[in-house]
């Protein structure tokens, strides 16, 4: 059973839940409080470009239900194609949320499958973090480019499983092994997780934690599913913390017949 001191830091944070949430995708902003709820989230997401906390004054405020005294705000660049366009939304969410200076990078290269644009991610995570932001960066799973993320001061490095949206679960787990082992930054994977399994793979992987929005916002039931992926996450955690018995073709007996006198 984990502990109380199996604590997730970020920065300057420390946090116990390990299943971080987006806010898009739902279909009101009922639905989005019960499952941030449900999935036990600390941390949620906002994308900057399309969700309001505050800077439409007289719209529903997504801060009115999920407060900022309860969650941290993750304001994220979604829907950045360039570095400009990326630092310069890091800059207002700064100014909406008090100088709250967390946030997740994200620099896109290809609107079909929203890859990751990694010449502009690198750049814009040098501008960012020379200008005080504590920066979570979502990548690609290149275990070369995930070193370089965290060589710049990026406080947590994300790369996708899959696709964004896509639900293909994790697809090729031994880079995510090896960007694993060579980190010192806390190791989230985000997009492509479609149901519980895939969070628990990627924890019992060793991920510090997994970010997820449309696998939750697309199931039939999201808060059930909420529910599931908090189980899931912790569970995943457990077994990676306890350490799985080695993989054997053949089985062996329980009691060794070596030394009998028979």
């Amino acid at each position: 059973m984990t502990t109380p001191l199996d604590i997730l830091t970020i920065g300057s944070r420390q946090f116990h839940s390990r299943l971080l949430t987006g806010t898009g995708k739902f279909k009101d902003m009922a639905e989005t409080q019960a499952a941030s709820e449900a999935a036990g989230a600390q941390i949620v997401t906002v994308a900057i470009r399309r969700s309001n906390i505050g800077q439409n004054p007289g719209e529903p405020n997504l801060l009115d239900i999920l407060t900022p005294d309860r969650y941290t705000i993750l304001p994220n660049t979604a829907g950045c194609y360039t570095s400009e366009d990326a630092v310069r939304t890091c800059k207002l969410a700064r100014e909406l949320l008090d100088g709250h200076n967390l946030v997740k990078l994200e620099v896109l290269g290809d609107a079909k499958t929203l890859y990751p644009d990694v010449t502009a991610t690198l750049k814009a995570a040098e501008i960012l973090v020379a200008d005080g932001f504590e920066v979570m960066v979502y990548t690609s799973d290149d275990p070369i480019i995930c070193r370089r993320l965290e060589e710049i001061g990026c406080v947590a490095v994300m790369p996708l499983a899959a696709p964004i949206g896509s639900g293909l679960g994790i697809q090729n787990k031994y880079n995510l092994l090896t960007i694993i082992e060579n980190a010192n930054v806390p190791i989230i994977v985000d997009a492509g997780v479609g149901t519980a399994s895939d969070a628990a793979i990627a924890m019992e992987l060793g991920c510090d934690g997994v970010l997820m929005n449309t696998a939750i916002a697309a199931a039939k039931n999201p808060v059930l599913m909420a529910c599931a992926m908090k189980k899931a996450v912790e569970a995943g955690r457990e077994a990676f913390l306890a350490g799985r018995m080695p993989r054997k073709r053949f089985a062996s007996a329980s009691s060794p017949l070596d030394g009998l006198f028979f």
